[in-house]
């Protein structure tokens, strides 16, 4: 009888895919993420990343559509930044899909081979190391291989947002962005805003939250027309590395599915929001992540 118990626990655990680490309490999330904060080595220092905030709004007028501020975020951001392995990284990953859902997304061996580059130096750093030590201690990982594995399923594992087509994944959503019912939908990392700002495909207009952190990583909610679409609250790290993102992210989504985890940086609780994508699972029945951002007023 007892061994039946323990196989029924064992099963339903599996079954309910990362639900099984409500055990890893909210204190928990918080000490961690403060350390990742504190390991994040490659974020951006004041003189890697200069940005110009402008006009601040606010949160009721984050759907009126004006253009408040004449010049762009972004005034500076260092190539000795951008030529960080991980930036790089993550870089040739940002020009690998198509942006309007409902289109078939191809996936060619140079694409998958990016994907496994930009996983694998993000182990490299002390960031991706201390998640997974982390992980592991608590049962959920038993090697970094599987680690990696798990997380290129949840993160660019591909789904359906539009008409069946496999048009999307967590991070085409959440890194590069998406258009849906002409609305920008997702698009929460800095270094997209900052490409595509250059290029001029990008135009912002505002902001309606400003972190408390004088330096970077900070968060900012904006506003912006992405190449003729609108976002109305865009929210996302500025000045973080990708290994900071990827990992705060993964490891609110992983602990916290579907619902608002809050962890610590430099001392300042931030809420994660994130959510699963409940319309197809891979391996033992696990979500793709849909999407995860920070949450601002």
């Amino acid at each position: 009888m007892k061994v039946t118990l323990i196989l029924f626990l064992t099963i339903t655990l599996i079954s309910q895919g990362y639900s099984a680490l409500a055990s890893v309490s909210d204190a928990e999330i918080k000490s961690l993420s403060e350390t990742l904060y504190k390991l994040d080595h490659n974020r951006a220092t004041a003189s890697e990343l200069v940005i110009d905030p402008q006009t601040l709004i606010s949160s009721s007028e984050t759907g009126s559509r004006n253009d408040h501020s004449s010049r762009p975020m972004f005034k500076q951001v260092s190539s000795t930044l951008l030529s960080k392995p991980t930036y790089k990284a993550l870089l040739n990953l940002l020009d690998n899909y198509r942006r309007v859902t409902g289109e078939v997304e191809d996936v060619p061996s140079q694409e998958v081979q990016e994907q496994d580059t930009f996983l694998q130096q993000t182990m490299n750093t002390d960031v991706g190391r201390e998640l997974y030590n982390f992980l592991h201690s608590k049962g959920v990982y038993s090697s970094q291989s599987e680690f990696i594995q798990d997380l290129k399923m949840m993160w660019f594992g591909l789904y359906s947002r539009s008409s069946g087509k496999l048009d999307s994944s967590g991070f085409e959503h959440i890194f590069v962005g998406e258009i849906k019912g002409g609305k920008v939908s997702g698009f929460h990392n800095w270094l997209q805003f900052y490409l595509n700002e250059k290029q001029g495909l990008l135009n912002y207009y505002s902001h309606s939250f400003n972190g408390p952190w004088s330096t970077y990583p900070d968060v900012f909610g904006m506003q912006f027309e992405w190449d003729g679409y609108f976002k109305e609250v865009g929210s996302a790290f500025i000045g973080s590395s990708p290994e900071f993102d990827l990992a705060i992210y993964s490891l609110c989504y992983i602990t916290r599915p579907g619902k608002k985890c809050y962890v610590s940086l430099g001392g300042q609780t931030l809420g994660i929001q994130t959510y699963t994508w409940d319309n197809s699972s891979y391996g033992d029945g696990k979500k793709y992540i849909a999407s995860a951002y920070p949450a601002t007023p």
